[in-house]
């Protein structure tokens, strides 16, 4: 005689559906953070962007008010992302906004310094004390902040450029940088800015529509699973 497995237990004709168990309060936390997350990244973002931008503002004007603690800290922490050369970075509070080196070494730079030496002059009295990112970095940083903003008005109509049209945005950055790196040229403020400019407007124009499409399907995603 066969014997037959454990017969499913059946449930009374007329019983409704078990009810799906209710998420526990860390998982309503969490998907409260994705959720927020994808529906206000770009206002994230651009936040993130304008204290990454405005901080190095400060710097000199902390130095000029006589908080030297401060104002290194904020030279400190953006010297691990930009050189801070003092005549290629913008100076506020002096005599004027640009500087070269020979007139830096007037004015109290000690003179000849090697690049490592001349990065560590963040000014005086004099000169006025320069930002804590070079002007490249703040045409760059300054056009993301802007574009950010922008893109939220065109959000819905923005294509993202291909890979070739995007590498063609970034040919005047790197013929400005590397012919002045290897001392072929010497660049100045207004190319810097504009290449900066473009680079930064162009990232901006490749990346941003992917995160709103990936930010888009997480809201899809997580609409669809609790329904």
């Amino acid at each position: 005689m066969a014997v037959s497995g454990p017969e499913k237990r059946q449930e009374p004709q007329g019983t409704p559906p078990r009810a799906k168990e209710a998420p526990s309060a860390v998982a309503r936390v969490a998907d409260g953070i994705v959720v927020g997350i994808a529906r206000h990244w770009l206002l994230l973002v651009n936040l993130a962007v304008a204290i990454y931008l405005f901080l190095p503002l400060t710097a000199p004007l902390l130095a000029k008010e006589g908080y030297d603690g401060p104002a290194r800290v904020i030279y400190s922490l953006y010297s691990f992302s930009c050189h801070q050369l003092p005549e290629r970075s913008y100076f506020l509070f002096g005599e004027q906004p640009l500087y070269s080196i020979a007139s830096l070494e007037a004015a109290g730079m000690p003179p000849g310094g090697n690049l490592f030496q001349r990065r560590l002059f963040t000014g005086n009295l004099s000169t006025g004390y320069k930002t804590a990112l070079c002007q490249r970095d703040i045409a760059i940083y300054g056009t993301v902040l802007l574009t950010g903003l922008l893109f939220g008005l065109v959000r819905r109509r923005l294509r993202a450029p291909s890979v070739k049209i995007y590498l063609l945005f970034l040919i005047p950055i790197a013929l400005d940088g590397f012919t002045q790196l290897f001392g072929l040229r010497m660049s100045n403020w207004w190319l810097r800015t504009i290449t900066g400019a473009i680079f930064g407007g162009a990232s901006v124009w490749l990346a941003y529509p992917y995160l709103e499409e990936a930010m888009n399907g997480v809201l899809r995603t997580e609409l669809s699973r609790r329904n």
